[in-house]
């Protein structure tokens, strides 16, 4: 079930690509990514849902599990 938006971030899950819970990503930290509410974001961006570092779209591509694309 997705979570709902507001506060101060979302969390999202790295596999489906949906905001979860904060309790789901808190249960599952290798597969989901916190993200902040500023929207200061260029696009077209991948975060690893391991470290919560950018990656590049390589890698992005490559481990579309534990990477997030932002947008």
């Amino acid at each position: 079930m997705a979570g709902k938006k507001g506060g101060g971030g979302h969390t999202r899950s790295a596999i489906s690509g949906r905001f979860v819970t904060s309790s789901q990503g808190k249960a599952s930290p290798n597969t989901t990514v916190r993200e902040s509410s500023s929207g200061g974001s260029s696009g077209g961006h991948y975060r690893s849902a391991i470290s919560g570092r950018y990656v590049t779209t390589a890698h992005g591509k490559a481990s579309p599990h534990t990477t997030v694309r932002e947008s």
